[in-house]
């Protein structure tokens, strides 16, 4: 196997490919400009983002390997293995990153809303594809960046330095919307094989081995990560992966509890709850009556 590099600072990662460091929290990377460097798979402990021009090989991202695409963003969060299939050899990169510790943000308002940018959870093959115009917007914040860290480090800095970065993950989270409305017919597909992942759970023993199924279970099936998952069906349809899940879940009740020589604790355990009473508060919340008064008026 690959040796994993495990990259702890952005300063530490400038090092590994000749870039002076300007500020030990954040850094903008013109790899155009950078020495030729061995690519290897790394586990960095800060954010990054990587804008790539032209296709460059395989990358790697957890444990699945994809191609670069043409002139797209790229969010890898806190923690999660990088990287470019190598044989050692020194060779010239190309694109623009952008790199921030956590550190940064602290105390900040990007600080409180990071989690929001769920995208820094998507899968490589989930990357951001930028139009002519988005991709002018996306450099001016870069510029706009690389300015301030060009400048000497006073009191403003660092609070300017985080609203441009919070200004370019706001244009990044406006043009993820936009995808999503431009790849519909795609997005149609996966709702469909969604719908369908659901149905084949639900009338398998699946639920009374191994309870309700996850939304990771059925972004997994879906070969997407489950942060798409559940900004592509709140996009779509205006609810959550989970929603979705527990809504299915009480379209099978209903026809279960029609089958009068079963128990509504039967059917229960049937559908996956370990405890009957959760399944009856979770149907009343949902329908508006317990099971006992659905089944009766039926």
């Amino acid at each position: 196997m690959t040796d994993i590099h495990k990259i702890n600072s952005v300063t530490e990662y400038n090092n590994s490919v000749g870039q002076e460091t300007l500020h030990p929290l954040i850094s903008v990377i013109d790899f155009a400009k950078t020495e030729p460097f061995a690519f290897v798979k790394a586990q960095m402990n800060f954010y990054a983002i990587f804008l790539k021009d032209i296709k460059c090989g395989n990358i790697t991202y957890g444990i699945n390997n994809y191609d670069y695409e043409e002139g797209t963003l790229i969010f890898i969060s806190p923690g999660q293995v990088y990287g470019i299939e190598s044989n050692g050899e020194k060779r010239q990169a190309s694109g623009t990153a952008i790199l921030f510790h956590p550190d940064l943000i602290h105390g900040t308002s990007l600080g409180k809303t990071i989690d929001n940018y769920s995208f820094f959870s998507y899968e490589v093959n989930e990357a951001l594809h930028l139009s002519a115009r988005e991709r002018e917007l996306i450099n001016q914040c870069i510029d706009n960046i690389n300015f301030e860290l060009q400048h000497a480090i006073d009191t403003h800095s660092k609070e300017l330095i985080v609203s441009y970065l919070e200004l370019f993950l706001k244009y990044s989270k406006r043009f993820y919307e936009r995808q999503f409305v431009t790849r519909n017919h795609v997005n149609k597909d996966v709702l469909a094989r969604f719908e369908n992942i659901l149905k084949d759970y639900f009338t398998s023993e699946q639920p009374l081995i191994s309870g309700l199924p996850s939304v990771r279970y059925c972004a997994d099936k879906l070969f997407i990560s489950p942060n798409y998952l559940g900004d592509l069906l709140k996009k779509e349809t205006g609810k959550s992966a989970q929603e979705h899940i527990q809504l299915k879940m009480i379209d099978v009740a209903k026809e279960k509890i029609f089958d009068t020589e079963k128990s509504i604790s039967e059917i229960a355990y049937e559908l996956g709850f370990k405890h009957p009473q959760h399944f009856t508060r979770m149907f009343k919340k949902q329908v508006g009556i317990s099971p006992n008064e659905y089944r009766n008026m039926n």
